[in-house]
């Protein structure tokens, strides 16, 4: 993946010497979204799932001359009626004192590039209900909500369950 570079924002991947950097932005958006008490990440677990034998997910940092300015943590997804991957941003986060200058449509714009070049069917996501801002920001993109799909999840104990069903 290539380095972009627009006005004094710079986008790379992030390496393993990032991981402190990725978990300050976890815990940033977390934060943001009013759900701190469900962050149970570590750099520990974050430099194994990101950078060791098996990653499952890639970021991208986003960057004001040197300061963090923003991230993006994605993965593939697959489309079985595309019959073609796609990508998943499960996290997009904009420090405060960096938001309105376009680095989050920056961001975005590289996460889509990337998936042209991968010759992925989609870019897709999910908002929160409450945060109009990012809906509107999303729908000005040409973006469309989903709105005849449920989201679904198992965890914790529910999860476990259902792996031990026979």
């Amino acid at each position: 993946m290539s380095e972009q570079s627009i006005v004094d924002f710079t986008i790379r991947e992030a390496t393993k010497e990032d991981v402190p950097v990725i978990l300050d932005f976890i815990q940033a958006l977390a934060d943001f979204e009013h759900l701190s008490d469900l962050v149970v990440a570590t750099e520990v677990l974050l430099e194994e799932t990101l950078f060791g034998s098996r990653k499952v997910a890639e970021v991208v940092l986003g960057f004001e001359g040197e300061e963090p300015a923003g991230f993006a943590l994605f993965f593939h997804n697959y489309s079985t009626f595309l019959g073609r991957p796609g990508i998943y941003l499960e996290d997009l986060f904009v420090k405060p004192e960096f938001r309105r200058k376009g680095y989050g449509k920056i961001l975005l714009a590289h996460l889509a590039k990337i998936a042209v070049d991968r010759k992925c069917g989609r870019l897709e996501w999910s908002v929160l209900d409450w945060n109009t801002p990012a809906i509107d920001f999303y729908k000005s993109l040409g973006a469309v909500p989903m709105e005849e799909w449920t989201a679904f999840r198992l965890t914790d104990e529910s999860l476990t369950k259902l792996a031990n069903e026979k």
